[in-house]
């Protein structure tokens, strides 16, 4: 009685209207731009469809297991990424918190300015304003791309839509989790899934799609031997789920306590995976027309992933084919909307943190974090040097700090503080689908020796041969210096008083005796 007592003395959480809510908002968060750009050439890269097997693996040894682990945490202790892992661990965890909270931050900078570029894109579509050249027009006429450095040189195409988007997340955030996340995602979802299977289906039909579709498929299954292939699989996993950085841990502290956790994970996990086959179809289709046109192979196309593929690649096919303004239209609408519902997801971690932290209501949150991001994003990605800085940090901040997030959580949780079996009992108590020893085993064991691996092999290869060419002080500028900020933001908010009164809070439901420490039996 005095544990429900000291729960129904916290102040009211916000939470989602029902678990419909709760899965489309956690399927917008990870259906984003990596799924579109970033799955097709992976696969095409790896082994094709062979490339299918190490990707279910993953998802099934890495990536739900850690969604779980996200959803325990974040359910159990019921707080954002900060919040809840304090609770768990202490201010050793919390620190792990605000280093996921700063992360987040870090990636809705550039992430904002890569949906404005999917915004003017889409208006572009209408009168093929690219031109015969959509490569000169991407980075000459459009970014104003400079040497690498900080200007100061602003490119109004970039600024205003960049603005914009600000603007209708700060204004979404700040309606609340149902009123704005929740039905951001039910409008939104439904709506890019829509315009995604009228690309597909019209991509289905051109000429040369079966050439596309078979570059992508055809199994390559000496691959399989490839130990980089399966470490491809798990990063694909792992960054298209939106796990380990904080996200996750916040959207399961928004659901009632008598909530189903693992079978709605399942739906998230699985969804997420099926729309970025959906992308690859879509994708290679085009491209294969493409190839067609060209007269030369798939293979030889430039740019199979990442923004090549988006704004140079697809500008050029759209140019060549029937009906390309409103297949251009489908193609850059469909990449706002799934990277708004995205970002979303990624500055909720930041505002609920400091929300908790320093007992704001949610707009003063959303303001007090929204704007210094919304300056900080103008000022570093609507410059001529925007594209430049976007792809340092976003490489750093991708492989570097949410890896490194995920290596630690693991290790900490399972290994350190011997929490395992309780999130399992957390989970097995509210849940349909029951977790058993194998995902202590997998969260504990396979997750941080392959993401460990990634780490340390990320680390040396950018300390021993630098990136893209770029110079040196360049690069620990916006490269390491990102990390180290992170880590310095970490330290510093750790160390800040908590000012939202739930010093009393207590986990529900409570542990059998059985699995308790001792000092939590009575035990002398």
């Amino acid at each position: 009685m005095a544990e429900r007592a000291a729960i129904d003395a916290s102040p009211p959480r916000e939470q989602w209207t029902g678990q419909v809510g709760f899965i489309l908002a956690a399927i917008g968060s990870a259906v984003g731009l990596g799924n579109i750009w970033r799955f097709p050439g992976v696969a095409y890269e790896n082994g094709g469809g062979a490339f299918l097997i190490p990707y279910l693996v993953a998802l099934l040894t890495a990536g739900i297991p850690i969604l779980f682990l996200d959803y325990a945490i974040g359910h159990r202790f019921r707080g954002s990424a900060p919040a809840a892992l304090r609770r768990l661990g202490g201010r050793r965890l919390e620190a792990l918190g605000w280093f996921q909270v700063a992360i987040a931050f870090v990636i809705s900078l550039y992430y904002t300015a890569v949906i404005a570029w999917a915004l003017s894109y889409f208006v572009f579509s209408f009168d093929l304003r690219w031109g015969d050249d959509p490569g000169t027009f991407f980075q000459g006429d459009y970014l104003q791309v400079g040497a690498p450095g900080l200007s100061f040189e602003f490119v109004p195409g970039v600024l205003v839509p960049l603005a914009l988007v600000w603007i209708v997340t700060l204004a979404v955030l700040a309606a609340g989790v149902a009123k704005g996340l929740q039905r951001t995602n039910v409008i939104f979802l439904p709506l890019l899934l829509v315009a995604f299977l009228v690309l597909v289906v019209r991509a289905l039909f051109l000429e040369g799609a079966d050439v596309g579709l078979n570059a992508l498929f055809t199994p390559n299954w000496a691959a399989l031997g490839d130990p980089n292939v399966w470490i491809a699989a798990y990063s694909q996993i792992f960054f298209s789920l939106s796990i380990a950085f904080g996200i996750m841990v916040t959207y399961a502290s928004y659901r009632a306590r008598r909530s189903n956790l693992t079978a709605p994970g399942l739906v998230v996990a699985f969804a997420n995976s099926s729309f970025e086959i959906l992308a690859g179809i879509g994708v290679f289709a085009t491209l294969g027309f493409f190839a067609v046109q060209q007269g030369v192979g798939v293979g030889e196309l430039e740019g199979l992933t990442g923004v090549g593929l988006s704004f140079v690649t697809f500008p050029a096919i759209v140019s060549q084919m029937p009906g390309g303004p409103l297949f251009g239209a489908l193609f850059f609408g469909s990449l706002t909307l799934a990277g708004f519902t995205s970002l979303l997801s990624v500055l909720q971690v930041v505002s609920a943190g400091v929300q908790e932290k320093f007992g704001l209501s949610r707009v003063q949150a959303t303001l007090r974090t929204g704007i210094p991001a919304a300056v900080l994003s103008v000022l570093l990605f609507s410059t001529t040097t925007g594209l430049l800085a976007l792809d340092v940090v976003d490489n750093w901040a991708n492989n570097i700090g949410v890896v490194g997030s995920a290596v630690l959580t693991t290790v900490l949780v399972v290994w350190v503080l011997r929490k395992g079996r309780e999130l399992q009992f957390h989970l097995n108590s509210v849940s349909t689908f029951r977790v058993g020893r194998t995902w202590i085993a997998l969260v504990g064991g396979v997750v941080p020796v392959v993401l460990g691996y990634m780490l340390v092999s990320r680390i040396v290869e950018l300390a021993v041969n630098g990136y893209g060419g770029l110079p040196a002080p360049y690069l620990a500028s916006f490269g390491w210096g990102t990390i180290a900020l992170a880590v310095v933001a970490a330290l510093v908010l750790t160390a800040l008083p908590w000012r939202n009164g739930r010093s009393d809070f207590v986990a529900w439901p409570p542990l059998p005796v059985a699995n308790r420490q001792p000092s939590e039996r009575g035990d002398r």
